[in-house]
C-alpha cells in the first residue's frame, strides 16, 4: 500500500507539473497590445514579457526553448534541474513497473510450476523493461530522431550489462567473502582473516560455472553485427544485422527452453527459500508466543527477549541448545504447516548459530545469530513495522512459487481464482507503467544531455541501469551477505542470467528496430566494451569456482576502463 501511494504521488506531482511547465496566457496578446498590470517596482509593464501559471503571474526575460511533451501532456522542460527530476521520476515509475511484474510473474509460478512458467516466462518478464526502454528509443519519431535516440538504449544495454558483471559481482564478492581454506574452497559463515586479499573470497558450484559459460556463449550475436565492421566490408551490414537478429532470437529461445527442461536453477532458489522460511517461522513463532517484540523502540534487537527464547528452547537448562532441543522446537513451529525436513531446518540454523563447532548453540551464539536474522527479516520486509508476518507470508508464497509439484508435496493456492486474478493484474500493471514510462524517460534522458552538453550514451550508460536492475541489486547482494557458497551460487547463476537475457532478448529488440527502420550501425565501441566485460567475465568465471577478495578489483576496474574506452573512442578517434 505503500508503494501505489508513492506511485500515486509521483503521478500527481508530474500532473501538476505538466500543468505548470510552460504556460501562457489563455488569450494571447495580440501584436502590440501591452498587459495593463499594476506594478510597484518601477518597471514599466510594456517592457516586461510574462508568463501566466494557474497559480501565479511571473516575468521572464525571455522565452525558454521549445520542448515536445511526451503524449501531449506530460511535463518537459529545457532546464537542467528539471530534466534530472523527470529522470529520476521516471526511472522510479520503471522501477515500480519491473516490481510489478516480478511479483505477478511469481504469482503465475505459484499456480502453474516451475517449468514453463520458471523458464520460459520470468526470464523474459524481468528483462521487459529494458527491453520497451530499448524500443522506444527506437521508435520515436522520424528516422533521424530514432537514430539519435536509439543511442540510449544501446547506452542502457551496454551499461546494464557492464554494472551487472563489475559493480554488482565484485560487490557480491566483498560481501559475500569467506576464509579461503587449503582446499582452495571458502569456508561458510567464516570470516576471521578479514580484507585479506588471498585467503578470504567466495567460492560457487559447477552449475554457476555453466551459466557463465552460456552468458559467454551470448555474446555471439554482437560479434557477427561488427563483421562489415571488421573485415571493412562496404556492404552487407543490413544483412549481418539481420543475421544477428536471428541468432539472438535462437539463442533465447534455446536459453528458456534450456530452464525449462534443466531448472537446476529454480531448485537452487527453492533450497535458499526453505532457509528464510526457517528464519521466518521461528521470528514469528517467538513474536507471537507472547514474549515480547524481538526490537526495541531503537531498532536494536531486544536481548531480553532473544534471551526468553533462548531458555524456551533450552529444555534441560544446562545453557546451551542441542541437536534434539532445536528439532523439538522447530516440529513444535510446524513454519506454517508446509511438508519442510525438520533436520534440513536443524542443519540449517546450527550451520548458522554454531560458530565454535561444538554442536551445541551457546547463548551468545544464540543471541547473535537471532540478532543477524532480524536484521535480514527488516531488510527483506522493508521495515519492521510491516512486523514479521510480511516477511513470513513472502517466504511462504515464494516456497510455493518455486517448489517442483512433481518432488513434494506444497500447500495449492487458497484460492485460486483470486491469483490468477491477482498475477494477471500485477502484469498487466507492470507492463502498462513499464511502456507509459519508457517513452518519457527516453525524452527526458536526451532533454538532459542537451541542458547538459554530456552525451546522452553516457547518462543512459551510468543511470538507467539503476532504474530497471536496482531490486535485483539489492537481492543479490543480500544473498551474497549470507556468507555461504550455496547462495553465492544462486547470486552468480542470476547475475549471469540476467547479462544472457541483455544479450539476447534485448539485443534482439534493438537490432529489430535498426532493421525495420534502416537505421545506420554505428555502435563500434559500445559493442567493444560489451564484448571485453562478457568475455573476460565470462572466461574468468567459467573455468574456476573460487575468487579470491583480488578478483573484485578486476571487476570494479572494468567499469571505469569502458566509460574512458568509449570516450576515447568516441570523441577522440571519431569511431561513430
Amino acid at each position: 500500500m505503500a508503494g501505489c501511494r508513492l506511485l500515486l504521488a509521483i503521478l500527481f506531482v508530474l500532473l501538476l507539473a505538466g500543468e505548470c511547465a510552460y504556460g501562457r496566457l489563455m488569450s494571447p496578446l495580440a501584436d502590440g497590445d501591452v498587459l495593463d498590470l499594476p506594478v510597484s517596482d518601477g518597471i514599466s509593464a510594456s517592457s516586461v514579457a510574462y508568463e501566466q501559471s494557474p497559480f501565479l503571474l511571473l516575468p521572464r526575460a525571455s522565452a525558454p526553448e521549445e520542448c515536445e511533451p511526451s503524449y501531449g501532456f506530460l511535463p518537459c522542460t529545457t532546464t537542467v534541474v528539471g530534466n534530472l527530476f523527470l529522470v529520476l521520476a521516471y526511472g522510479f515509475l520503471m522501477f515500480k513497473a519491473a516490481t510489478y511484474l516480478s511479483s505477478g510473474s511469481e504469482l503465475l509460478l505459484e499456480i502453474l510450476g516451475p517449468g514453463i512458467v520458471g523458464g520460459l516466462f520470468l526470464p523474459i518478464l524481468g528483462a521487459l523493461p529494458d527491453a520497451l526502454l530499448i524500443l522506444v528509443s527506437g521508435l520515436s519519431g522520424s528516422k533521424e530522431t530514432a537514430q539519435d535516440q536509439v543511442l540510449i538504449g544501446m547506452g542502457l544495454l551496454a551499461g546494464s550489462t557492464v554494472m551487472l558483471l563489475t559493480l554488482l559481482w565484485g560487490s557480491c564478492v566483498v560481501v559475500g567473502k569467506c576464509d579461503i581454506s587449503e582446499d582452495s574452497t571458502s569456508t561458510d559463515l567464516q570470516d576471521t582473516r578479514g580484507f585479506n586479499l588471498f585467503a578470504s573470497g567466495i567460492s560457487t558450484d559447477v552449475q554457476t560455472s555453466y551459466a557463465a559459460r552460456i552468458m559467454a556463449i551470448s555474446i555471439i550475436p554482437f560479434i557477427i553485427v561488427q563483421l562489415p565492421r571488421i573485415f571493412k566490408f562496404s556492404s552487407g551490414q543490413r544483412v549481418a544485422v539481420l543475421v544477428a537478429l536471428i541468432v539472438a532470437i535462437a539463442l533465447l529461445l534455446s536459453y528458456c527452453l534450456y530452464q525449462v527442461f534443466q531448472p537446476w536453477i529454480q531448485r537452487r532458489r527453492l533450497e535458499y527459500v526453505k532457509y528464510k522460511l526457517v528464519i521466518s517461522g521461528i521470528l514469528r513463532h517467538a513474536q507471537m508466543a507472547s514474549l515480547g517484540r524481538l526490537m526495541d523502540d531503537n531498532g536494536k534487537p531486544n536481548i531480553p527477549v532473544i534471551k526468553k527464547l533462548f531458555h524456551r528452547i533450552d529444555l534441560d537448562e544446562n545453557d546451551c541448545i542441542s541437536r534434539s532441543e532445536l528439532r523439538a522446537f522447530i516440529i513444535g513451529v510446524k513454519i506454517d504447516e508446509l511438508d519442510l525436513d525438520e533436520d534440513d531446518a536443524v542443519d540449517k540454523v546450527m550451520n548458522d548459530f554454531d560458530t565454535s563447532g561444538d554442536a551445541n548453540i551457546q547463548q551468545e551464539e544464540f543471541i547473535m545469530g537471532i540478532s543477524k536474522w532480524i536484521n535480514e527479516a527488516e531488510r527483506f520486509a522493508g521495515s519492521y513495522s510491516k512486523k514479521l508476518h510480511n516477511f513470513h507470508l513472502r517466504a511462504r508464497n515464494e516456497h510455493n512459487m518455486l517448489t517442483d509439484h512433481s518432488e513434494e508435496a506444497t500447500e495449492r493456492p487458497e484460492s485460486p481464482a483470486w491469483t490468477w486474478f491477482k498475477a494477471i493484474l500485477l502484469l498487466i500493471l507492470g507492463t502498462v507503467i513499464a511502456a507509459v514510462s519508457a517513452d518519457p524517460l527516453v525524452d527526458a534522458v536526451d532533454n538532459f544531455s542537451v541542458a547538459t552538453k554530456i552525451p546522452s550514451f553516457f547518462i543512459s550508460f551510468i543511470a538507467m541501469p539503476l532504474a530497471t536492475n536496482s531490486s535485483e541489486a539489492v537481492s543479490a547482494i543480500i544473498f551474497a551477505s549470507r556468507k555461504k557458497q550455496r547462495t553465492a551460487s544462486l547470486t552468480f547463476s542470476e547475475i549471469y542470467g540476467g547479462v544472457t537475457m541483455n544479450n539476447t532478448l534485448c539485443l534482439a529488440v534493438f537490432l529489430a528496430i535498426v532493421y525495420m527502420r534502416h537505421l545506420t550501425w554505428d555502435f563500434s565501441s559500445e559493442v567493444l566494451i560489451i564484448f571485453i566485460v562478457c568475455i573476460v567475465m565470462g572466461i574468468f568465471t567459467s573455468f574456476r569456482t573460487t575468487f579470491p577478495l583480488w578478483t573484485c578489483f578486476i571487476a570494479f576496474s572494468l567499469y571505469p576502463i569502458s566509460l574512458v574506452l568509449v570516450y576515447v573512442l568516441d570523441f577522440i578517434f571519431g569511431w561513430s
